[in-house]
């Protein structure tokens, strides 16, 4: 099987290559935010052939039950900056790029391996959504969930990635490390700390899950 992962930072691909280092599995950086995450998913697919696309990265956290270090994979992606309007027939939902779903999904079999690893950390399945806009505040934190009050994390990449895979029918995943959670937060000092002093190990789960498929 032939895996590949995305990532959208240099500090996300030293850690991850060295995860894999001397294994078969490719290991890319995209660049951050949307259009980047596009195009390298579809740079990915097009020279390497992936049978699988994972995404792995960090995000900023939401829900009582969720702390900095968790892990949530993408049960579902949406975008939270798109909206399309009143569509013809007045079904094209807020978060939902018209003619797309309503919000993304892996395979069944690849969510239910990421659910069942026995990890250090703790693993929630759930809803990512991603849009252009790095969450800095609380505010803009609650502008987001007020569209989304199941979301489990927000990021710059998953769902666009996402959708790239949906339109070639590659198999696709998102694994997102809690870095920071906005609503607990006033000036993104969670984020930096989480570089500056935890970020380390932080991506096994993603080691894991490519171990736990290749079986």
């Amino acid at each position: 099987m032939k895996i590949g992962i995305i990532v959208a930072m240099d500090k996300e691909l030293r850690q991850l290559r060295q995860l894999f280092e001397g294994t078969e599995v490719m290991v890319q950086k995209c660049g951050i935010g949307k259009v980047n995450a596009a195009l390298g998913a579809q740079k990915m697919i097009n020279e390497f052939k992936p049978d699988v696309i994972i995404s792995s990265g960090c995000a900023g956290g939401n829900g009582d039950d969720i702390n900095i270090q968790d892990v949530v994979v993408s049960a579902q992606l949406a975008y939270h900056d798109v909206y399309c309007g009143a569509a013809i027939d007045n079904t094209t939902q807020y978060g939902q790029v018209q003619g797309m779903p309503v919000r993304f999904e892996p395979e069944p079999w690849l969510l239910q391996k990421a659910v069942s690893m026995d990890c250090k950390v703790k693993i929630h399945a759930g809803l990512i959504v991603t849009g252009d806009w790095f969450v800095d505040s609380r505010d803009k934190m609650r502008e987001i969930i007020g569209h989304f009050p199941d979301a489990k994390a927000v990021d710059m990449e998953s769902c666009a990635i996402a959708q790239t895979c949906h339109i070639n029918k590659v198999p696709f995943i998102s694994f997102r490390v809690v870095s920071d959670m906005p609503l607990r937060d006033t000036d993104a000092s969670q984020y930096h700390d989480f570089w500056n002093m935890v970020a380390e190990n932080s991506f096994d789960v993603t080691k894991s899950f490519v171990e736990s498929i290749k079986k």
